[in-house]
């Protein structure tokens, strides 16, 4: 994609987000749900598949690219994006570095189009941080495999049509894990009822059950025994795409901040005249500065093959903590109204919470930019 072209798709989904998204974030936070005109106008811009490749149907954008699009995408409820966040992103990413052509003939177009939604079925109740000692298995049976076990906290499960599932072929640790494609509907594959959590309503997360699954050989993504291999490369990405939906809500949290510092008057002045309001936007200012330098530096390392590792786990590691500390500093600038329901800083406040523990916990992110410096 060329750079004007990009230049128009950025425009066109900065005013899609702000002029038709986020006027409906309280529908979205009521209903628990992404409104259908909604889903289908996303599809119609290509967002279902902006990271996966043109020859499939997608935009094909670089890293670079993508996080520059998380920017805006990440101003409106985070439900929105998760909506098609996870097919392009660790689910998608699966079949586009490992899959076959056939296989990435058969899923890419559908989930570019939206037309299939795409789940990671990697956590599980006692392997979340360390995935390698995931108990979920699939034994081989002729030509098939046998998949037995269950996965938690899974995005898009009650609506996904077709599951990245990582099991044990082999024996213990990461070198055992092996990939396969399930697809929704499968004899003895159970999704449960959605999870009830803090907030980011409208995406919704479920446990799966694998209860003498079988599928083919040919549903295995890679060769056996490079599943866990492959789930770091799709998380890596995820990661540094993560880091970019921080600094876009941290950008919508602050606008907000800053529009009510300067309507709301205490002592006959705006508050935003009150030197220590201005410290507390002083400092969210500064954070979202050095977040957003940080994004755009790992993402070019990232595109350029220089760093794919502790790039995209110190920006997903500072981001996320960012948005907290942004979102709090917010909460604080509006009073006892920050606390209120229906405000939606308050709303925001829960939503981001939980940036600092999906895809790789902020101490995970510790131990990865550790090891990397000692290694």
């Amino acid at each position: 994609m060329d750079a004007q072209d990009f230049a128009d798709v950025l425009d066109a989904v900065r005013s899609f987000v702000r002029e038709r998204v986020v006027p409906r974030e309280e529908e979205i936070e009521e209903t628990d749900r992404i409104p259908a005109d909604l889903r289908r106008a996303s599809a119609d811009m290509g967002l279902f598949g902006y990271a996966l490749p043109e020859a499939y149907g997608g935009l094909g954008l670089s890293m670079s690219e993508e996080v520059r699009l998380a920017f805006e995408l990440g101003y409106a409820s985070p439900a929105f994006r998760s909506m098609f966040g996870t097919s392009n992103g660790i689910a998608g990413q699966v079949i586009v570095k490992a899959g076959t052509d056939e296989q990435r003939e058969r899923w890419l177009p559908r989930l570019a189009a939206g037309t299939a939604i795409g789940a990671f079925a990697l956590t599980e109740a006692e392997a979340g941080s360390d995935p390698s000692t995931l108990t979920t298995t699939a034994r081989k049976d002729g030509d098939h495999y046998v998949i037995d076990g269950s996965k938690r906290f899974i995005t898009n499960a009650p609506e996904a049509d077709v599951f990245m599932v990582f099991a044990r072929t082999g024996g213990e640790g990461g070198h055992g894990i092996s990939t396969f494609i399930v697809e929704a509907g499968a004899e003895g594959l159970t999704v449960g009822r959605p999870d009830q959590k803090m907030g980011q309503r409208g995406a919704h997360t479920a446990e799966v059950f694998f209860d003498g699954v079988r599928v083919p050989a040919s549903a295995m993504v890679g060769e056996e025994g490079t599943g866990f291999r492959t789930a770091m490369t799709s998380l890596s990405h995820g990661r540094l795409h993560i880091a970019a939906v921080c600094v876009g809500l941290s950008r919508r949290l602050l606008d907000e901040t800053v529009a009510y510092a300067r309507e709301r008057r205490q002592g006959g002045q705006r508050i935003a005249d009150h030197q220590l309001i201005q410290g507390l936007l002083a400092d969210s200012q500064t954070e979202l500065y050095a977040g957003r330098a940080m994004v755009l530096q790992a993402a070019k390392a990232y595109d350029s093959g220089e760093d794919r590792r502790m790039g995209p786990s110190c920006a997903k590691y500072f981001c996320s903590e960012m948005a907290g500390r942004i979102a709090d500093r917010a909460v604080q600038v509006f009073g006892g109204m920050g606390y209120m329901r229906g405000v939606a800083v308050e709303r925001l406040y829960r939503d981001v919470r939980l940036f600092r523990i999906y895809e790789g916990t902020s101490q995970i992110q510790q131990i990865v930019i550790a090891r990397a410096l000692v290694r």
